[in-house]
């Protein structure tokens, strides 16, 4: 008798293994927080949750795909498990990861889509949601006011770039939505969800005058970053908090997310068009096909799973959920 169609046997959301990067600004609250089992002593910057990538690849951690890659089960079961129209693309389309910043990030911005390829380059429209923030936490989004590239690079020559870009504070549960030119940085103290294209492009123009973890200034791509940057991009605002069990915090052509407050249990793919969606907990707990998750666990409902429900285990439950626009 030949064995079993795994994708048959599958009864319940899909868990992967997440990647720990060290990074300079990283730190322990991944850890301390939620949990997570960190390489003793390593500043962890980011928790790559979901990420198909050829450097980078998530490992499905139980059940019957356990050991199967994301790119596997992309390229030879994807309308089974992420459904019909999920895309023609030849990697999975999505990134999710946490970051715990314990000194702010590089300035940074990504290249839009009409000037990646010619930059070397992959264009990278994000959205962040603040999961923990401690007190005076801030982030760096865009220009604080109306400037051009030449008075940007005269202010960068004179270690003055950072009075130009527009800090706004930031507390739990908080999102803002960056855009591919949006120039950007997380600023200590956050702790954040981020859901990005699958790209790992990122153009730093300014670094705060650190050194790195080999105890040399971080390489900048001071070219790079002021033909990606808009300048026309001023004063974006933080994502104003939505009441009720399900608040959409980001949309746009590459990924919809939305806040479930889940108090009753719901259909966890409706509204999905038939195709996955990856959650992510962020308080109380849940409970979906017999798989419970807590506070920093990350999951994905595929699609052959279109009855199942999510529940929750706990009251206060809150999560992030994540689907294909």
């Amino acid at each position: 008798m030949p064995p079993a169609d795994p994708v048959s046997a599958l009864d319940a959301p899909l868990v992967f293994e997440p990647l720990f990067m060290e990074r300079v600004w990283g730190g322990r609250r991944l850890e301390q927080l939620y949990h997570k089992k960190l390489l003793p002593g390593a500043r962890i910057g980011e928790s790559w949750e979901i990420v198909d990538r050829e450097e980078a690849q998530s490992v499905v951690h139980d059940g019957p795909l356990r050991g199967h890659t994301l790119h596997e089960l992309w390229t030879t079961r994807r309308e089974e498990i992420f459904g019909p129209n999920a895309g023609d693309g030849e990697r999975f389309p999505l990134l999710v990861k946490m970051l715990d910043a314990q000194e702010r990030l590089s300035l940074q911005v990504h290249p839009p889509a009409e000037l990646a390829v010619g930059l070397g380059g992959e264009p990278k429209t994000e959205m962040w949601y603040v999961a923990h923030a401690e007190a005076g936490a801030e982030v760096f989004a865009g220009l604080a006011g109306p400037t051009n590239r030449a008075h940007f690079e005269e202010a960068l020559q004179d270690g003055r770039a950072a009075e130009l870009i527009h800090r706004l504070p930031v507390e739990q549960d908080d999102a803002i939505f960056i855009p591919s030119g949006r120039i950007h940085a997380i600023g200590a103290g956050c702790l954040i969800v981020e859901i990005q294209q699958n790209s790992d492009t990122t153009y730093r123009v300014f670094d705060w005058n650190r050194v790195g973890m080999d105890g040399r200034p971080r390489t900048l791509h001071v070219e790079q970053s002021l033909l990606s940057t808009d300048f026309g991009d001023v004063q974006p605002a933080i994502q104003p908090k939505l009441d009720g069990p399900v608040a959409t915090v980001a949309a746009c052509s590459f990924f919809h997310v939305e806040k479930w407050t889940l108090d009753t249990p719901r259909l966890a793919l409706e509204n999905t068009g038939g195709r996955f969606a990856i959650f992510a907990c962020l308080e109380g707990g849940a409970e979906c096909e017999g798989k419970r998750f807590q506070p920093g666990d990350f999951f994905l409902v595929p699609a052959c799973l279109s009855g199942a429900e999510l529940r929750p285990t706990e009251e206060g439950t809150t999560l992030l959920r994540t689907a294909l626009p």
